[in-house]
């Protein structure tokens, strides 16, 4: 539910006057008296609310949405933290800030995740896993996590290629007619020597283009205590090589032409360095491997209509380098020292015809370009080219959306070295509905099922030790049916209340499990050969007044999965849950406002799971919860707005991991100060 608030301003002088005769048809010099007249007078701004649906209300397909305000609110640095308090999403974090984060949503797997940015998809040929502790809230507008697929038709063949899709808004220019530019300035500090200052700045150029520029740095040492513990002796120990230390640089230009089409480029510079973790295994808690990460981006994207077309073009040029080193494993030359690079140029064409009011059509065409090139003994050295078709139709109404989509996939795999992964070709259809069944009520059932593909990737089946070129692709189908109901209560301190559900059901031909090896740089992948996912989410958000600027926020998650191997019915782990996958899991999110004071509290709760695909008691995880707080305060010194907020995370100080051997931080605090202009 978005709140909207108009601001309405009222002088004495223009009640008694007709509007027309202060701006139309008198002298100059007498407009410039009255004008200072009526400012004499003006009275204070009245400000009116009202709320009104939020779109994920009426989208066909579920969707979850965080805005920068309420991103604002959470106790969060990256978007993979932020993530935890969606539905149907399991975390998989390796510790501390700088460790890897990937998400996997509804048990179909972290690459069945696409992951876009302003449109453009973030990709990873190399191991397909996103790491989306790299991308830090302080320039994003908006999160949105759809199931299934973005039912907006003009958009990138890529966006509909995988089985659910996760888009990062960033923060665009905007200016009132005063302003020409804006300054946001953020420190924050913490515990495990946490520093991490933010700048962002926007300048109106003209009326037609602007720029922003935000930079982040983040520098932590990541040591925190965790307790160890086999039933036999309890010790407390220190996380050790968890340290970090990153640089980002975003810059982008705005435009829009004389005919009303808008345009942007932007440019993405992120550095890092840090060390990897390791599992604590048999008295082992010092690790040396250190990975280093170069990623750089330009990214382009034009939009323009006409008449009862509209187009969209987007482009991309990357290049990402990855530095691998473990002098823990010593090979005749010396230590490992894998270095990666990889090389992607993506190009994107999108039409749509609004044939009536009612009918739409949409033609979208992708091409990808990803080359991978590395340091290792006997690597195949290859070159992957994507082409993505898709095309579709949509019917609307008031009550009523149907819409449908046939993707087609080619995969053209070229090798310098050895054999192959196979050429590809692949057509996947989608459909979905959504049916408003009462004509004065917002109560709305909704469905989709899709069919979708996903290929190995490089690491799957290139790497020197672990890579095979036979493992095969995956092969999924989703179902999905639901409902949402939203209202708003305009006498009442009930201000209004959102509520939808789904209940689905997956099926995975030939998925790919991967687990960490000896390290985190190092997995093994290997083929579940079908797995069968049923599965229930909840969300419900409503807004209260409980006095006179004192208003309580309440957000409330659920996800039921039963994800299970049904290979073999002879096989010990058949209809076993698979590895990581919990069978309950929620949250909840409570915020308060009473004038300058905001009062957040967020609680996470994961059932138990197991680690390995034979559900048996060695393999069992316990579950775990944690509770997160902040309190802040906005105040004012010589007309400068300030903001200072005081964080306490996993408040309980519960010690847990997500991954086994792989602890997490007990309880910690932060403190971060922000400035805007």
């Amino acid at each position: 539910m978005v709140k909207r608030k108009a601001v309405v301003r009222l002088s004495l002088f223009r009640c008694l006057l007709p509007l027309g005769l202060l701006y139309v048809g008198l002298p100059k010099a007498y407009a410039q008296k009255t004008d200072s007249v009526a400012k004499a007078n003006q009275l204070k701004e009245v400000h009116i609310l009202r709320y009104r649906l939020s779109r994920q209300h009426l989208s066909p397909v579920p969707q979850q949405i965080m805005t920068a305000q309420e991103l604002k609110r959470l106790n969060s640095l990256s978007v993979a933290d932020a993530l935890r308090y969606f539905s149907g999403v399991q975390l998989k974090d390796y510790g501390g800030i700088g460790g890897l984060k990937t998400v996997n949503i509804r048990s179909m797997g972290s690459n069945h995740t696409g992951v876009f940015l302003d449109g453009v998809a973030l990709s990873n040929a190399q191991n397909g896993q996103v790491d989306l502790g790299k991308y830090a809230l302080d320039n994003i507008e908006e999160i949105s996590l759809l199931s299934g697929q973005n039912p907006n038709l003009l958009q990138p063949a890529k966006s509909v290629a995988s089985a659910s899709a996760i888009f990062l808004k960033t923060k665009t220019p905007s200016f009132d007619s005063e302003k020409h530019y804006a300054l946001n300035t953020e420190l924050k500090i913490g515990d495990f020597g946490l520093v991490n200052p933010n700048i962002s700045y926007q300048q109106r150029i003209n009326n037609n283009l602007w720029s922003s520029v935000s930079t982040s740095y983040i520098r932590a040492n990541g040591r925190y205590k965790f307790r160890l513990t086999n039933g036999v002796f309890d010790t407390t120990a220190v996380r050790s090589n968890g340290d970090v230390e990153r640089f980002r640089l975003q810059a982008g230009l705005f435009g829009r032409t004389k005919d009303s089409a808008s345009w942007n480029v932007q440019a993405y510079s992120f550095l890092s360095e840090r060390g990897l973790p390791g599992a604590i295994i048999s008295n082992k808690f010092d690790y040396q491997q250190r990975i280093w990460d170069k990623n750089f981006f330009l990214q382009g994207n034009f939009q323009k209509r006409l008449d009862k077309f509209e187009l969209l073009l987007n482009a991309k040029l990357a290049y990402d380098q990855t530095r691998y080193i473990d002098p823990e494993y010593i090979r005749i030359d010396g230590y490992l020292d894998n270095r990666f690079y990889e090389k992607e140029a993506y190009l994107s064409a999108a039409l749509k015809y609004n044939v009536t009011t009612q009918w739409q059509l949409a033609l979208a065409s992708d091409y990808q370009l990803q080359d991978l090139d590395a340091n290792l003994y006997r690597f195949a050295y290859p070159t992957r080219h994507s082409f993505l078709n898709a095309i579709s139709a949509a019917y609307t109404t008031n009550r009523l959306t149907l819409q449908g989509n046939l993707l087609s996939t080619t995969i053209r795999e070229e090798v310098q070295a050895f054999e192959a992964g196979g050429n590809k070709q692949v057509f996947s259809p989608t459909f979905l509905f959504s049916w408003k069944v009462f004509e004065d009520q917002a109560f709305r059932i909704r469905g989709f099922y899709k069919d979708i593909f996903r290929m190995p990737t490089f690491n799957d089946l290139y790497y020197t030790f672990s890579g095979n070129t036979l493992l095969r692709p995956e092969y999924t189908k989703q179902y999905d049916l639901g409902f949402t109901y939203a209202t708003v209560f305009d006498q009442s301190r009930f201000k209004y209340l959102e509520f939808q559900a789904d209940a689905y059901y997956n099926t995975v031909k030939d998925k790919i499990i991967a687990q960490p090896g000896a390290n985190l740089f190092r997995w093994v992948m290997y083929n579940v050969s079908r797995v069968e996912v049923k599965g229930l989410e909840a969300n419900v958000k409503t807004g209260i007044d409980l006095a006179k600027r004192l208003h309580l926020g309440l957000g409330f998650n659920y996800t039921y999965q039963q994800a299970i191997d049904v290979t073999d019915k002879s096989d010990e782990s058949y209809r076993n849950q698979i590895p990581y996958i919990p069978k309950h899991s929620g949250s909840f999110l409570g915020r308060l406002d009473y004038k300058q004071w905001k009062l957040n509290y967020s609680f996470i709760y994961t059932g138990s799971r197991y680690n390995q695909r034979a559900n048996l008691i060695y393999n069992y995880m316990q579950p775990w919860y944690t509770h997160d707080a902040a309190l802040g305060y906005t105040f004012a010194i010589a007309k400068q707005q300030f903001e200072i907020t005081g964080e306490v995370n996993n408040l309980l100080n519960q010690y847990y991991d997500v991954v086994p051997n792989f602890p997490m931080p007990g309880r910690n605090y932060r403190l971060t100060l922000q400035y805007r202009l």
